[in-house]
């Protein structure tokens, strides 16, 4: 039951993201409003994949973010959170860069505060407030697209965090603040 509730909530919420467009970046807002937004994501941990639009006419669709959502929940605790809209219209920006529809291999997405804090514990270079546990955050690979142009591709799209982890094979994109920072 936890987990149908807080899918009502994330359709709520989304609902309210489709109303409040003035919310987002504005590089968020620079996408074509009428043009469909697609985003392909599959969990390397769960297997879970999603691969459909999430964005039409003009507005998000909640039931698209909440099957989405759920493919990004944390793997190790099955928590899901709502996941900012913004993020995946960074991944589809990216796509886009990339001239690519391949799926997004997903690393990390949600992570729930016990799982961030296990993390923590254990690497300094995972944020005691990351941006995963706002659901702001993924770490991500494209089969067959070098790491690098994935994050040179990020960069450009300017969406928020960056992080290029070449040793670790994924990149970090969040939609906080924009900066950049290089990791294992």
């Amino acid at each position: 039951m936890p987990t149908l509730v807080r899918r009502r909530e994330a359709l709520g919420m989304a609902g309210a993201f489709g109303l409040s467009a003035f919310a987002l970046p504005s590089w968020a807002r620079a996408l074509p409003a009428d043009a469909p937004r697609r985003a392909a994501l599959k969990n390397l941990h769960t297997g879970d994949a999603f691969n459909d639009v999430y964005f039409e006419n003009g507005r998000y669709l909640p039931d698209a973010l909440a099957e989405a959502q759920r493919v990004l929940r944390d793997w190790r605790t099955g928590d899901e959170h709502f996941m900012d809209p913004g993020l995946f219209d960074a991944l589809h920006a990216i796509s886009d860069k990339l001239e690519t529809r391949d799926a997004f291999q997903i690393i990390s997405g949600y992570r729930s505060p016990k799982t961030n804090a296990m993390l923590h514990a254990k690497s300094k270079g995972v944020a005691s407030t990351s941006q995963h546990t706002q659901g702001k955050a993924v770490d991500v690979r494209i089969q067959g697209v070098e790491l690098s142009n994935l994050h040179k591709a990020a960069l450009a799209v300017g969406a928020g965090g960056v992080g290029y982890y070449p040793v670790s094979n994924f990149v970090h994109v969040d939609t906080g603040r924009v900066r950049q920072w290089r990791g294992a």
